[in-house]
């Protein structure tokens, strides 16, 4: 029996932005329905045109955001076209929108978030985020890394940088430059690496508002990986509601405790209306170079989860040394041994998160994937 009402899904558009207009579905007045009968939801929306050419991409962002909702088994799509009367209230609401800076954060509509969670620390979560944005900005896409977990911030480490984050003449925050990825994290603010920040709930959300509101995120970004702190609590409520458009990654270890208590946040996730891509298990497993195999942390977790929730599996990364001293030497194992199992699960898990959130503007995305395939057949 499904649990999810119509204004369910109606709150669940709102993470469905017009590429073109910059809002979302609902508030331009784009959803003129909504059913839900024996688990199968339709979704009525209408396009300015019918020939729309973000057509497709609205169309899979719908059935991305509410196939996530608990109890939906299918999403259809009816479209239509708007009248020209219908046109004219929707632009006089764009320009409304536009007039008042309605985007609540600095960073495009456009460009696709992808949060990396976890339910608990000390899985990994911290590495996959840094590996998977290196090797999306190894495969020619324009990528920002955003380390929003405030307290444990150890992605500056991971990638080698040091420097400090500067203001620009507008007074905002500008990235550092981390081979090519657009990269910001407290780390880059404390005095030292070993400074603690003594903050309570309220200031870690006000952090996450800054990152976002004030940082000038280049607006051409495909993507931008956000490695999110362990657990469900204010900064993954912020999140959900500065970027409705985000997407979340689970990471978990094969184990079972690892398994149930991942399976929290990918709950805090869908109830936040916020999709759960697929997961990531990462420490799968140990490998001697005599070709022996070890399970050190147990086995078939991330399955299990990925079929608890209904989505993929979309890698399954071993126990890898390389992984560890790469992010000791700020030498991330994707740059540094893209030929190791390790780095070749992780590239594979970008090239799958393309395939299942392609970048808006994906004119090159299967050039782009390609790229990604190269490095795993040892060609790039």
């Amino acid at each position: 029996m499904t649990t999810t009402t119509p204004a369910d899904v109606e709150a669940a558009l709102r993470g469905v932005v017009d590429p073109e207009l910059g809002g979302d579905v609902v508030e331009l007045g784009m959803v003129r329905g909504v059913t839900i009968e024996d688990g199968i939801a339709t979704v009525k929306i209408a396009l300015t045109i019918a020939a729309c050419p973000m057509r497709d991409q609205i169309e899979s962002d719908v059935k991305r955001k509410v196939g996530a909702l608990p109890g939906i088994e299918k999403t259809e799509v009816e479209v239509a076209a708007m009248t020209a009367e219908e046109r004219s209230g929707l632009m006089a609401v764009a320009r409304r929108r536009a007039r008042e800076g309605a985007n609540p954060t600095m960073v495009s509509p456009l460009t696709r978030v992808i949060a990396v969670g976890s339910g608990k620390g000390g899985v990994g979560k911290s590495s996959i985020a840094v590996n998977l944005a290196v090797a999306l900005r190894r495969a020619g896409f324009a990528v920002g890394l955003l380390d929003a977990d405030i307290w444990g911030f150890s992605v500056p480490r991971m990638l080698g940088v040091s420097e400090r984050l500067q203001a620009n003449q507008d007074r905002k925050i500008v990235p550092i430059d981390a081979a090519g990825v657009q990269l910001v994290s407290t780390g880059l603010l404390v005095e030292t690496e070993e400074t603690a920040l003594m903050w309570r709930g309220l200031m870690l959300s006000k952090a996450l508002e800054q990152f976002l509101q004030d940082v000038a995120w280049d607006q051409s970004l495909d993507y931008l990986v956000l490695d999110m702190p362990p657990g469900t609590g204010d900064i993954q409520m912020a999140l959900a509601r500065l970027l409705p458009q985000a997407e979340m990654v689970v990471v978990t270890t094969p184990q079972k405790a690892a398994q149930k208590v991942a399976a929290r946040v990918a709950d805090m996730a869908r109830r936040s209306y916020m999709p759960v891509v697929g997961v990531i298990e990462n420490m799968a497993g140990f490998t001697t170079e005599d070709g022996r195999h070890y399970e050190l942390f147990g086995a078939g977790g991330g399955k299990a989860l990925a079929d608890d929730l209904g989505v993929p599996l979309i890698a399954s990364v071993p126990l890898d040394p390389m992984v560890v001293s790469g992010g000791d030497e700020g030498m991330p194992v994707v740059t540094a041994h893209p030929e190791a199992p390790s780095a070749q699960a992780i590239i594979a898990a970008a090239a799958r998160i393309v395939e299942l959130v392609p970048p808006a503007e994906d004119e090159t995305c299967t050039a782009r994937i390609a790229v990604l395939m190269e490095q795993l057949e040892g060609r790039a």
